[in-house]
């Protein structure tokens, strides 16, 4: 399997970005880290690994980028408002930069596929619906979808407000986005095992706004030994890869 471990340099935060390529050729994957996750934590647990046979017949290239976490939404000692404009700069990181990045060297022209686990579930969502023109396809696995998890109440603050799936999604009427949600593809899956309740509930949530909206999504509730951690993750990737192959999505 082609490998490469890279940085460069991001005007949009500052510092210096790391991320892993992993594969020759495909339908990129961007995968967004876990709470607090790095560029290597996708393969350090086993995920690249199970989804080894896509990413050798070239069907998909996945792409670790490094979190903003510990400076947006877990940066408790913040103000949602200033978690909320930090995330928004990793948002401007990832399109402005990371994604033209991409573009570039695959010679990519099409739209991509977002995928995360956990808190990375939530970056998946906000970004596909953020952006339905750069990423048609998502994999959001055992995700939580309501920014007030992380910043408790925004009190009617607009930049938090606008990074909460289950809240903007609701009252999106515009048809650009509608019409993309549409024919776009949507995968949310999680367990029903240990510390799976606020993600089961979320998903719940967020299907329900799905569904008002005459969006198309799999909403995928695994098995009640199926816990919130890498295992139930290991099995959902491949699984659902293989169904984007059977519809020749990837």
């Amino acid at each position: 399997m082609h490998f490469e471990k890279r940085s460069h340099w991001s005007g949009e935060l500052g510092r210096e970005m790391h991320f892993n390529v992993y594969g020759h050729a495909g339908k990129p994957v961007i995968v967004f880290p876990s709470s607090g996750g790095n560029q290597n934590e996708y393969g350090n647990f086993g995920m690249i690994e199970a989804c080894r046979s896509f990413i050798e017949r070239g069907l998909v290239k996945f792409y670790t980028p490094d979190s903003f976490d510990s400076e947006s939404w877990l940066a408790t000692y913040k103000s949602g408002h200033d978690m909320a404009q930090a995330h928004n700069a990793y948002d401007r990181y990832i399109i402005h930069e990371f994604v033209p990045l991409i573009r570039h060297e695959s010679q990519w022209g099409e739209a991509m596929i977002a995928t995360g686990c956990s808190m990375g579930a939530f970056h998946t969502i906000n970004f596909a619906l953020r952006h339905p023109d750069l990423f048609d396809t998502a994999i959001a696995l055992s995700g939580v979808y309501d920014a007030r998890f992380f910043t408790h109440e925004f009190h009617g603050d607009q930049a938090v407000y606008f990074n909460s799936p289950i809240d903007y999604l609701w009252n999106q009427h515009d048809s650009w986005y509608l019409d993309r949600y549409r024919q776009n593809h949507y995968i949310v899956a999680v367990g029903q095992g240990a510390w799976e309740e606020q993600h089961v509930e979320d998903t719940r949530r967020l299907q329900d706004a799905f569904y008002a909206k005459n969006i198309a999504g799999w909403f995928d509730y695994w098995g009640l030994d199926m816990a919130h951690d890498w295992p139930l993750w290991r099995d959902q990737m491949p699984y659902f890869l293989s169904k984007l192959e059977e519809q020749g999505i990837i």
